[in-house]
């Protein structure tokens, strides 16, 4: 059997997760797998009373994931909104996972998804040859989470058609979902609720209803605050990337993740560091998982295309691509920041060099 790619957060971190069960002695929700107290302690992470370090998967405000939590255990289903590459996805992945051992029940919204995603299908074969029954009916992952008392994922809420969005507003407040070709209902067991993720930067997007947004609780996730909070998020992804893929190449120099960091913030903020320097901003959103794919990418070159040692020339294709969106404006803006703010730092020659010659 070959082995897979990318494990659900539930097998990954299955160790954890055992072991904060093991020690977790407080009131658990209904049909959740752990206390609260101990689902932030998985996302944030903490040493337990056995001396285990649980690794932390959100690096932000603790706050932020005990208000997420707090949202679950009522009868509010929870919106993680914020800019993309603001871990959206994973914080709902880990959060699906502490408390229902199970993340994979999850919607992908697109502006495509269909009502029946949501609602429920048909089997058409059997639709026909027997009529509505229990047996041609497809369940969807909403449905199955009502019925199993678990978390349920819809990805990007907003690309979804408003028409469609709004078939969840019945599931949310009445916790019921009605089968009328049948003459029945499924009615949610606790434990079930939403976890929903949405953007307003892509393309595509569509607002949610007044009603809608009633209906959940929103918490924005913001880019983080410090540089040494998103270099210590972009070392550890890296380094958890580096190990599932194998690479033939040696761990990233901590100063090459802070160059890019670095690069990356002041790109998104107009300003250098120092704030001295005032700067024009490109089009895209320049995330801490953007950086995240330059460095993975600069690994690669390096393991396969170079001598294992991550250098200045193994990342500035991976910078180009993440700056360089609209290939009119964001390549002038590219050519300034080289030339006004890359060219003079002590230290940065080979990266400034390796730049200029793919531009």
């Amino acid at each position: 059997m070959s082995a897979i790619l990318r494990s659900h957060a539930e097998q990954l971190f299955a160790q954890e997760l055992e072991e904060l069960q093991k020690q977790d002695s407080g009131k658990r929700p209904a049909n959740w797998k752990l206390t609260p107290q101990s689902v932030v302690t998985y996302l944030v992470g903490g040493t337990l009373k056995n001396g285990m370090e649980i690794t932390p998967k959100y690096i932000g405000n603790r706050r932020l994931m005990e208000i997420a939590v707090a949202t679950l255990t009522t009868d509010r289903a929870l919106l993680l909104y914020g800019l993309p590459g603001t871990a959206k996805s994973w914080v709902s992945e880990h959060l699906a996972a502490a408390i229902s051992g199970d993340s994979t029940m999850i919607i992908q919204g697109t502006a495509g998804t269909s009502e029946e995603a949501i609602r429920y299908g048909w089997n058409y074969a059997r639709l026909l040859s027997e009529g509505p029954s229990e047996r041609a009916l497809v369940e969807t992952p909403v449905m199955r989470g009502m019925k199993d008392g678990k978390i349920v994922r819809i990805e990007e809420l907003t690309r979804i058609g408003a028409d469609v969005q709004d078939t969840l507003i019945t599931i949310l407040s009445e916790k019921t979902l009605p089968v009328p070709e049948l003459n029945s209902e499924v009615q949610a067991v606790k434990g079930f609720n939403v976890i929903a993720t949405a953007n307003n930067r892509d393309k595509g997007v569509n607002d949610l209803s007044s009603a809608l947004k009633r209906r959940f609780n929103t918490v924005i996730l913001p880019v983080p605050d410090s540089m040494d909070e998103e270099i210590d998020i972009v070392k550890r992804r890296v380094e958890s990337f580096e190990k599932v893929m194998e690479l033939p190449a040696e761990k990233p120099a901590l100063e090459e993740i802070r160059r890019i960091v670095t690069i990356f913030r002041e790109l998104r903020s107009g300003v250098t560091l120092d704030g001295k320097t005032k700067i024009k901003v490109p089009s895209g959103t320049l995330s801490t998982a953007e950086a995240i794919s330059v460095v993975n990418n600069g690994l690669s070159m390096a393991g396969y295309f170079g001598d294992g040692h991550l250098k200045a020339a193994d990342l500035a294709a991976g910078i180009l691509g993440a700056v360089i969106k609209d290939p009119v404006q964001d390549k002038i803006v590219w050519q300034e920041y080289l030339e006004t703010v890359v060219k003079p730092r002590e230290n940065w020659k080979d990266i400034y060099r390796a730049c200029r010659d793919l531009v």
